[in-house]
């Protein structure tokens, strides 16, 4: 359904394995070196572990698909707990070879003829056991004795046993392997993949669908999709997958935290609390957490400071940060002058100098003495708070000025990121 929406050409993160989506991360590389040098010895056992979903089968899928047929015959088995007589039969069944009828003598003696006929024909034998943690330790000693068959000092079969990490407990720790763990050359844990491989392989299964930048992909997904999934291939796969399918569904042409927290939440059957994009900023981009920090900081120093000694200063618009633009305007940056309610735009400010000159010291009454000593002691009182006043809005102002230069440059930093992704 979304390859269609999206204009795929297949679906990029299906779970069957498949060499064509192979995307070598550091882990895949050595464990192909490491196949590659075991095909060089052409003998011995190669044994290739890591856990569910870390992408074994899709390595081995890969290695199948570049090998050359006409040097080299290989069968690639999966195991379900077979026995030791089962296990001859089922690799002798995977290259064509007929058991019909034959005892386990007669089985291993057409299998021994058959290793013969490719050698004299110049192909080598590769059997490739897939969830070896299933074989019983008796299967594992029949596949040990399947590579002792030579021919001119050469052998003819070779083995590669890819299991979980209890196969390889099992291999070091059992005394009944020992002559098995003699005969291994080479090993390879599988891990998962790093955080900055995420995003590399997400776009290389994405670009081998067709993919032509539609739906876009935030870069803040993929820290997402690796703390989700641990890097595990198969849980970025199927978590992508159920992506794509909502993304389709609610015909989103970007890929963000926003739509990834709602699969998460209906896989997890429960509700998570992510922020919508902001309707004034570029689709390109995601709303960041970090624009709401400076808002609390700047709305706790409002709350230490007394509102009985500041007034006309108006709470902090708590939507300041999404009414920011991609490109802030000269208003933004633009403080407007404070105006005190104490003082009355009606009141001229007295000139005690013109005052002086219209007003002679000796023939100042009592009266007129006291009340240029009211207004004196009024004008030293106002200039005192207007003082402590402009002292704590210089302050207030000065937050407010560094909240919102400080938001301007997360949010350019935020835009050139999500343009980038």
């Amino acid at each position: 359904m979304y390859e269609t929406f999206y204009g795929l050409k297949s679906r990029p993160f299906q779970l069957t394995p498949d060499p064509h989506y192979y995307f070598e991360s550091l882990t895949h590389r050595k464990a192909l070196s490491y196949l590659g040098y075991g095909l060089a010895q052409g003998e011995g056992f190669i044994v290739i572990t890591g856990d569910i979903g870390a992408g074994k089968t899709t390595l081995v899928s890969h290695l199948m698909a570049t090998i050359d047929r006409a040097r080299l015959t290989a069968a690639n088995i999966v195991t379900t707990a077979l026995d030791s007589k089962d296990i001859v039969r089922v690799a002798a069944n995977n290259f064509d070879i007929d058991t019909e009828g034959m005892d386990k003598a007669q089985l291993l003696g057409a299998f021994e003829e058959f290793l013969h006929s490719e050698a004299r024909a110049g192909r080598r034998c590769l059997l490739i056991v897939d969830e070896s943690q299933n074989l019983p330790t008796g299967a594992l000693e029949e596949l040990r004795m399947l590579s002792n068959f030579q021919l001119g000092g050469q052998a003819l079969l070779q083995i590669f046993l890819l299991g979980q990490p209890e196969f390889r407990d099992m291999l070091q720790n059992s005394n009944r392997l020992e002559q098995l763990r003699q005969r291994v050359i080479a090993n390879h844990h599988l891990e998962p993949m790093e955080s900055q491989e995420i995003e590399p392989y997400i776009t290389h299964r994405l670009s081998k669908s067709g993919w032509s930048g539609r739906p876009k992909i935030t870069r803040d997904v993929f820290s997402l999709l690796y703390s989700e999934t641990g890097g595990v291939p198969r849980k970025i796969n199927t978590l992508m997958s159920r992506v794509l399918l909502m993304g389709a569904v609610e015909h989103a042409e970007l890929i963000d935290q926003s739509l990834v927290g709602r699969v998460l939440a209906d896989l997890n059957g429960d509700q998570i609390d992510i922020a919508e994009p902001d309707a004034n900023i570029d689709p390109e981009t995601v709303k960041s957490p970090l624009w709401e920090k400076p808002a609390r900081a700047v709305q706790s120093e409002f709350d230490s400071v007394s509102t009985d000694s500041v007034t006309g200063v108006a709470e902090p618009d708590e939507d300041i940060p999404a009414r920011i633009s991609a490109e802030p305007s000269a208003e933004e940056h633009e403080v407007l002058p404070f105006r005190s309610a104490d003082i009355r735009p009606d009141v001229q400010p007295v000139e005690p100098c013109a005052m002086e000159e219209n007003i002679s010291q000796p023939a100042l009454d009592n009266k007129v003495t006291d009340r240029l000593d009211k207004i004196s002691g009024q004008l030293s009182q106002m200039e005192s708070r207007m003082g402590s006043q402009e002292e704590n809005l210089h302050r207030v102002l000065t937050m407010l000025v560094e909240w919102v230069e400080g938001d301007i440059r997360s949010k350019e930093s935020y835009v050139k990121t999500g343009r980038a992704a």
